[in-house]
């Protein structure tokens, strides 16, 4: 509602007008006239008034018309109609308010009479008004909440997404290096391709025999210490892990993302595992559990990519070097590191070895030089 409140008075009267202007002029209100019903209708629709006083009896157009016309446009606001007339029977009356009138006046007016309705019918306006652009505000406010929600919908579903691709990373990457493939759009890094990388493998001896005659919680228990325990060093010197197979884990360095000093770190993981699986094993044994532990490591080049099905990829290598790792992993003896010639050329100068012979390695036709990692020669040692 405007302020001050606009008056349309409508009357064929121009006395009546004047008299009406004046009365409601020195209360504050702005006031606009029409002289007949037609007019009428035409300023209310152009105007848009507060308020309208609408004499019944007028020329072209009666007051009753004017009235049900402007009530039946749904395209007009709320517009209030105070009929003045000089008919007074109840049937008038009731033929007025059903017309649309929300107030109904008498002449002679009583000036008294008339300012109070005319305050109270500006009180209803107001609150209606209110009501309505509170209604409006509400359905806008409704409107871009649901856009939010459906934003907000979108954007956790593309979390989901992203929480399911750091959760595939990272079953074969350390965190960081998940991360790392994440931050760089990396997907295409998964793609396959061909790469040279040091394999490392590594399993528990005895392991078979153990669980064959141990209690099954028991090889639970021995399982979730040695995964944990290795898990750990895998994360710490940012190896792919290809997988948990029982007690045998495959790794490789270089891969999907490249590192300067593959042999190196894999031996030196290899000292820290066999160093720490020492110390289970020693726990084992007095719980009754004979068990040893052995690590092959070879380097080479190797097909890598993602294997699988949708909804369950994981990342694996293909080619000799895995088969030469795994091999040797078998040959290797309890706390033996077996490597081949190729990682032995990349880490002399930081390790002490002795040569393990020739072996004859299953699904290898020559026979393949091996040697034992003694240790890390004492600078190196970290």
């Amino acid at each position: 509602m405007r302020q001050p409140p606009l008056i349309l008075i409508a009357d064929d009267n121009e006395a009546n007008r004047e008299i009406l202007e004046r009365l409601l002029a020195a209360r504050g209100y702005d006031i606009v006239m029409a002289g007949d019903g037609e007019e009428a209708l035409i300023s209310a629709r152009a105007k848009l008034p507060d308020l309208v006083l609408l004499d019944v009896m007028m020329p072209k157009m009666d007051g009753l018309e004017v009235c049900r016309q402007l009530k039946a446009d749904k395209s007009l606001p709320f517009m209030p109609i105070i009929l003045v007339t000089a008919r007074s029977d109840s049937k008038d009356v009731v033929c007025g308010l059903e017309a649309g009138g929300d107030e109904y006046v008498t002449k002679p007016i009583d000036q008294a009479a008339l300012v109070a309705r005319v305050r109270s019918v500006l009180r209803v306006k107001e609150l209606h008004d209110t009501v309505h652009e509170q209604s409006r505000q509400l359905a806008r406010q409704a409107g871009e909440l649901a856009v939010w929600n459906n934003t907000l919908t979108q954007r956790v579903n593309d979390q989901l997404v992203e929480i399911e691709r750091i959760g595939r990373l990272r079953r074969f990457l350390s965190p960081q290096i998940a991360e790392l493939v994440l931050s760089s759009g990396g997907d295409q890094l998964l793609e396959s391709h061909r790469r040279e990388i040091t394999a490392l493998h590594c399993d528990l001896r005895g392991f078979t025999g153990f669980a064959e005659v141990a209690e099954p919680e028991e090889v639970i228990q021995v399982l979730r210490q040695y995964h944990e325990t290795l898990g750990k060093l895998i994360h710490q010197y940012e190896a792919t892990l290809e997988r948990y197979a029982g007690d045998g884990v495959m790794v490789w360095f270089n891969d999907p993302l490249p590192c300067p000093d593959p042999c190196q770190r894999a031996v030196r993981m290899a000292v820290k595992m066999r160093a720490a699986v020492a110390e289970l094993v020693a726990q084992w044994c007095r719980q009754g559990h004979e068990l040893g532990f052995g690590i092959g490591i070879a380097h080479g080049y190797a097909t890598l990519g993602r294997i699988g099905f949708e909804g369950r990829f994981d990342y694996g290598a293909v080619g000799t070097v895995v088969n030469l790792a795994a091999r040797l992993c078998s040959q290797a003896a309890d706390n033996q590191i077996l490597i081949d010639r190729k990682v032995l050329a990349a880490v002399e100068p930081m390790i002490a070895t002795e040569p393990a012979g020739e072996l004859m390695l299953k699904g290898l036709h020559r026979p393949t030089v091996a040697f034992n990692v003694c240790g890390l020669r004492e600078q190196d040692v970290s």
